[in-house]
């Protein structure tokens, strides 16, 4: 007998140009993560939202705008993909070649390349899409408690 085709959970919000938008996101992700009982890597891919978040905050999102974030998990797969979309035109770059040693931003792209499995840079109009993929095979399953170990 086949086994039903799954499609991939999906969830979307929408946030503000504001400062406090960033816990925001980082607590509807952490959401997902728990209902989807997807807590491998959760500080990993937790990490990345923060960072491609302020990014967008600071140099994609135009005053008086919003941003989305897509998160999917392709169960088949095993793959959790996160999307930032912005309507700004700001570019994205890794690192400044120029800054100081002990600048205090700059690198929030290096944590991301170093921490996801995949990531890039997609065009929307207006605007780019930011993403980010982490494997989350081997999922750990939800206990009696409801709450995976890692969210405990």
């Amino acid at each position: 007998m086949n086994e039903p085709t799954r499609l991939p959970d999906f969830r979307e919000a929408f946030h503000r140009r504001e400062r406090r938008s960033v816990p925001l996101v980082r607590q509807f992700v952490r959401q997902a993560l728990v209902d989807w009982a997807c807590d491998t890597r959760a500080d990993d891919v937790l990490l990345c939202v923060s960072e491609l978040v302020t990014n967008a905050l600071l140099h994609g999102v135009p005053p008086g705008r919003g941003f989305r974030t897509h998160l999917y998990l392709e169960p088949a797969d095993g793959v959790l993909r996160v999307e930032v979309h912005d309507s700004g035109d700001g570019e994205v770059r890794l690192a400044d070649e120029g800054a100081a040693p002990d600048a205090e931003g700059g690198r929030g792209l290096l944590l991301v390349a170093a921490l996801a499995d995949k990531w890039g840079v997609g065009e929307r109009n207006p605007g780019k899409v930011v993403w980010c993929e982490f494997e989350v095979r081997g999922r750990t399953p939800r206990p009696a408690s409801g709450v995976p170990p890692c969210f405990a």
